[in-house]
């Protein structure tokens, strides 16, 4: 009789269970929209981890401009630039998953792997896909002072002299460094790397004739180019650029199957709320199509590519089978 009696027990005590976790998911979901609805209500930090005037810096720039406007808060730009970004990146992974502290990156991002054996963070895992910011071509420069007036001069070049001449670019594994690799290999040329801090660093040598090319990032050098402090040799797009049109396309100049492009992105950190990731994702998507955005984008060669979470989180992932293959087809030993 005694054990008849315990299941009334057992069933109320499961129902009061199920009610209560049930209160507590509804609690929950109330609480993680309620603060979708009120964010940002202070000021939102978006972490570089490149030099300023990098080409990830000045597309943040410019969309986070646009989201303090929207948002009526401050939006940093704080660039910590530093062992490939790793160091930037790492900041914002250890971030409050709130929405507050955002990583703006380049296709940096997606390269890391193929360079690093271990990195401090799992690329997978530990960030949330937001948005992509832009993307636009490389171009590759040389100095004016330089002996290669085409491609073709520089092809020659170098193999004539294959393992003697250097290009630059803006960090061992970042995404500059993987599409020269890239370019050296359709070129079946063999070169010498030489890494630098980033792009400003990179471009200022190259121009200097101190390496013989920079595979630089169109919105990154649009001001040398522009003002004949570099030459141009081509850009990496399968069309010529609308920001650049005398420049020829690389795949235009006899090499039909040549495309690699840039681009940049947002992330948070794991655990951030959705209902927070989307009010972002919709609020950029939203900032490019501003016209003052969209003007200084063309102005510096950007394309708005807008995405929503899972269509980024798919594009980065392709991105980094790309150039897993990219480096092991040029034998680039993970450090």
């Amino acid at each position: 009789m005694q054990k008849t009696l315990q299941y009334p027990r057992l069933l109320k005590r499961n129902l009061m269970l199920s009610l209560l976790i049930g209160l507590g998911l509804s609690l929950n979901l109330i609480s993680t929209a309620a603060s979708a609805q009120s964010y940002p209500n202070r000021t939102v930090k978006m972490i570089v981890p490149l030099t300023a005037g990098s080409g990830a810096d000045i597309a943040g720039r410019i969309v986070g401009k646009s989201l303090s406007e929207t948002w009526k808060q401050s939006v940093i730009i704080e660039n910590r630039p530093g062992a490939g970004g790793l160091i930037g990146t790492g900041a914002v992974v250890s971030a409050e998953p709130d929405g507050y502290t955002l990583l703006v990156q380049s296709a940096s991002y997606a390269a890391n792997p193929a360079i690093y054996k271990k990195l401090p963070y799992d690329p997978l895992k530990s960030l949330i896909d937001v948005d992509i910011l832009g993307q636009t071509p490389y171009v590759l420069i040389t100095s004016t002072e330089g002996p290669y007036q085409s491609i073709r001069d520089l092809v020659i070049a170098a193999k004539s002299k294959p393992g003697e001449i250097t290009f630059a670019s803006a960090g061992v594994g970042s995404s500059t460094h993987l599409a020269a690799e890239y370019f050296n290999q359709m070129m079946g040329i063999k070169l010498i790397h030489v890494p630098y801090k980033g792009s400003p660093e990179a471009i200022q040598d190259t121009m200097a004739g101190r390496t013989a090319f920079y595979m630089a990032p169109l919105d990154t050098a649009i001001g040398q180019l522009k003002g004949g402090k570099v030459r141009a040799l081509g850009v990496t797009s399968k069309a010529r650029n609308a920001a650049v049109p005398d420049i020829p396309s690389i795949a235009e100049l006899g090499y039909a199957n040549f495309e690699i492009g840039l681009w940049f992105g947002v992330w948070a950190p794991a655990g951030t709320p959705e209902a927070v990731v989307k009010k972002i994702n919709q609020d950029i998507n939203l900032a490019m199509q501003n016209p003052e955005v969209k003007t200084a984008y063309e102005s510096k060669g950007i394309k708005a590519t807008p995405m929503s979470p899972p269509e980024f989180a798919k594009f980065v992932r392709d991105e980094m089978a790309k150039y897993q293959k990219i480096a092991k087809d040029a034998n680039i030993e993970p450090q």
